[in-house]
């Protein structure tokens, strides 16, 4: 019996961990990344806040960082036209289609300390990701219609 109790609890252990291919994109995603660009589904101008903080112009050329051994990570808006300075987050991928290799990026803004003031966070879509490469898609809803916002990084 004891050992069928053992036997269970490792097994639940097995199942409950993160797939092969998420720990794979938390090695590919550690380190340093710039936000290159932001593009839209539509064509025209939109005046839109990301991750509730600052304009597209402000995000492009930012860096980030990602820690994934304990989910963190900063990232730094480096346009002096901007409110300058570090963010910190923590963020977790979830595995949605293995064989597409998309999932679902949960990000949560923190405190310097890894608190979160608030309950909000963004869920965004890990739409591509390479040693090089990496793109972040966010579908929102304009006049009732899907509108994308892409997110694309360059390793640093």
């Amino acid at each position: 019996m004891k050992h069928a109790l053992i036997f269970l609890f490792a097994l639940c252990l097995i199942s409950c961990g993160t797939s092969k291919t998420v720990r794979d994109s938390k090695k590919v995603i550690k380190g340093n990344w710039t936000l290159t660009s932001i593009t839209y589904s539509e064509s025209g101008t939109y005046n839109v806040t990301l991750l509730d903080d600052a304009s597209k112009s402000c995000f492009e050329g930012s860096t980030w960082q990602f820690i994934p051994n304990n989910n963190t990570g900063v990232y730094s808006i480096n346009d002096s036209s901007c409110e300058l300075g570090e963010r910190y987050f923590v963020f977790t991928i979830q595995e949605i289609d293995e064989t597409t290799g998309l999932y679902d990026f949960l990000l949560k803004p923190t405190n310097k300390k890894g608190k979160s003031e608030t309950n909000q966070g963004f869920r965004l879509r890990l739409n591509a990701l390479s040693e090089t490469n990496m793109q972040w898609q966010q579908t929102v809803s304009v006049n009732n219609k899907p509108f994308t916002i892409f997110m694309n990084f360059t390793k640093l």
